[in-house]
């Protein structure tokens, strides 16, 4: 097989509080292959954009540390790199969408000097061959107008318009891994598939690999091939899409499925959508065993007590003593 494009392994990422130490990520594995979409799902609060900002180095100073594992990037571990070896890949071959645009373009630069902006830094481009791509990456992310549009500010444009050059800034450099955190959440769902679709075409375009970070199971199925579920913190189940649809394993991951409303044209009138029971731990306290065991229902007291090790069959692993891959 090809070396993958992203291998993260035995992340652990932590938060230093005068609250105590809170373990957001605490031992997480896995690849990203070329070309590959890949999703990470679970609920908030599982570690999945602190595992983005792990891996582009941008956690916030003085309060979150990655404390052990590597994430290897051509070879490289970018958690050994200086913070100017770490510029020169952030953001060119590594980049980012954000969860917001609105709070993560400057409002005072238009968006074509942010586009701009990144060109000059990393391709070595003069202002008027950066301000050119600029508007070539706005026709390319489908906003009508580029040229004149490029010289305008955050605030006019619409929410969708505003991750659209969030999409377009981040892949101005042709970038070989791109990390989108959930960058549908605050759109409504005619935007979302357009976004979506958007990017699905432009990844073909340019090559890159996605690694997509969402809590929407239906946005999993639409654009990814592989899937890693996280729970507190942890890997608790990977698979293929279309495995993890047609037999998900985990205990939790068979609760996320079963809270999907589904529509139903005929038959018996529907049942109360399923919900998974109890509260996520806290993630400052130590969890010996199966963080899922005090909400899960084939529990037992091996399940508190030990933490289940990744069980694989094929491309299809789980985390749980009680099921079988």
């Amino acid at each position: 097989m090809a070396e993958p494009v992203l291998a993260v392994e035995d992340l652990r990422t932590h938060f230093f509080t005068q609250d105590g130490v809170t373990r957001a990520v605490d031992g997480l594995n896995f690849t990203v292959g070329a070309g590959e979409t890949l999703g990470i799902v679970g609920e908030s609060g599982c570690g999945k954009s602190v595992t983005a900002l792990s891996v582009m180095r941008l956690l916030p100073a003085g309060l979150g540390r990655t404390v052990g594992g590597k994430v290897l990037f051509g070879g490289r571990d970018l958690l050994q790199l200086d913070e100017a070896q770490m510029r020169r890949i952030r953001g060119d071959r590594i980049a980012m969408i954000f969860q917001e645009p609105m709070t993560s373009l400057n409002p005072v630069l238009s968006v074509g000097e942010q586009i701009a902006e990144s060109v000059m830094i990393h391709q070595g481009k003069t202002k008027a061959e950066a301000w050119a791509r600029a508007a070539e990456m706005l026709a390319l992310v489908r906003i009508a107008d580029a040229e004149r549009r490029v010289k305008d500010y955050p605030h006019q444009f619409s929410g969708g318009m505003r991750q659209r050059v969030m999409i377009a800034i981040a892949l101005s450099c042709h970038p070989q891994l791109l990390i989108a955190d959930e960058p549908t959440t605050a759109l409504d769902v005619t935007i979302q598939a357009q976004i979506l679709k958007l990017m699905i075409e432009l990844k073909s375009r340019i090559g890159a690999a996605i690694l997509l970070i969402t809590h929407d199971l239906g946005v999993v199925a639409e654009t990814c091939q592989r899937v890693v579920v996280m729970y507190a913190g942890r890997k608790v189940e990977e698979a293929s899409v279309l495995d993890l649809f047609d037999r998900p394993l985990h205990p939790y991951t068979r609760g996320l499925m079963a809270s999907i409303p589904r529509h139903r044209r005929a038959g018996p009138p529907p049942r109360r959508l399923q919900e998974i029971p109890g509260i996520v731990p806290n993630l400052r306290d130590p969890i010996a065993g199966c963080a899922f065991a005090p909400r899960c229902p084939l529990a037992t007291a091996r399940c508190t007590a030990e933490a289940p090790s990744l069980r694989s069959a094929g491309t299809h692993s789980v985390a749980c003593w009680e099921v079988t891959p």
